[in-house]
């Protein structure tokens, strides 16, 4: 049994805790674009001028319609929408706290493995230049080519503290049972992870053209969006089935090589259950109108999903230098 250290095991607590924010983030911000609420606030960092956002619009001033004419020219206010994207932004604050705090105890790696820390510092710049690409997002007026480099930001975040995290805990996490796995076992997930992140592109391109189809048409049904759609939706749609067939096999082979005990393998059944949720929520956006809920959920289970395949990835990879090095002494 390896001991751990008080303050690494606050450094886990911490930076596990500031993951899972990260991704109720994305959760938040997605349900924020799928229900058009990205200018529920017209402003940055005030909403409508206010730390407190109104609740009705008789707060407003009369002539708000031309004070902010950037998203509010020809629409009313609406609270729903307001509070969405106030609720975004306070979640927002509430990581980048929550990024100072990981960054804060990662000093104590700066004269055992420097990378660490370096990490932590490099996702704390990379927040505070998120904070300010939600600002240009807002100011743009919801450019989807803004939309997405904040949504790919999100994700290089994550995969920046989840790798901090794992190697913070390299030792313990090395001596999971792996020596069943083939050979080709790494090379295989990490074209898997390719094959994710490629999705990942292809939906958020499919994104963009339905706000191009409703800024073109204002379609006020949802499932009159899907005869617009380009050609990309339809390689992204069959995309999904090779993504399941690579992560199938690879979860197979998981299955058969390591123990029921293995947490390793529990982990390859986390996986498998992601994907068939990702893909029973494109189902649903292809077959049932494009429900608003399913957006935010395909978007977060792929977010998962890629987050689940780095980490096993990682776990693989310290199991292998460890095999490897004992073979050697």
């Amino acid at each position: 049994m390896i001991n751990e250290s008080p303050a690494l095991a606050r450094f886990r607590r911490i930076g596990t805790l500031t993951i899972f924010a990260v991704y109720f983030l994305i959760l938040v911000g997605a349900t924020v674009r799928a229900s058009g609420a990205g200018m529920g606030c017209p402003d940055w960092p005030l909403c409508f001028g206010q730390w407190i956002p109104p609740t009705q619009e008789s707060q407003l001033p009369a002539n708000y319609h031309e004070i902010y004419a950037v998203g509010y020219a020809n629409t009313t206010f609406n609270a729903l929408k307001t509070w969405t994207e106030y609720v975004n932004r306070l979640v927002g604050v509430t990581i980048g706290l929550l990024i100072l705090s990981t960054l804060w105890i990662s000093r104590q790696f700066l004269k055992t493995d420097k990378t660490i820390f370096h990490l932590c510092l490099g996702v704390f710049f990379a927040v505070g230049f998120q904070g300010w690409l939600g600002k240009a997002v807002v100011a743009s007026n919801l450019k989807p080519w803004l939309i997405t480099a904040h949504m790919v930001l999100a994700q290089a975040i994550v995969a920046a503290l989840l790798y901090a995290i794992v190697r913070s805990q390299k030792t313990r996490i090395a001596q999971v049972e792996t020596a069943g796995l083939p050979d080709v076992f790494g090379r295989w997930l990490l074209i898997a992870m390719g094959l994710t992140l490629v999705q990942m592109s292809l939906g958020i391109q499919v994104r963009e053209a339905v706000d191009t189809i409703m800024a073109v048409h204002q379609y006020g049904e949802r499932e009159l969006w899907r005869s617009e759609f380009p050609l990309i939706f339809y390689v992204h749609r069959s995309g999904s089935a090779v993504v399941l067939l690579c992560n199938g096999w690879l979860v197979w082979r998981m299955w058969r090589a390591l123990s029921a005990g293995n947490w390793l393998r529990r982990c390859g059944g986390i996986l498998m259950g992601l994907i068939a949720g990702a893909i029973l929520a494109g189902v649903s956006m292809d077959r049932l109108g494009m429900p608003a809920l399913a957006q935010p959920l395909h978007l977060e289970l792929a977010s998962l999903i890629f987050g689940m395949q780095f980490f096993i990835y990682i776990a693989y990879r310290y199991s292998r230098e460890r095999r490897v090095y004992s073979s050697r002494r």
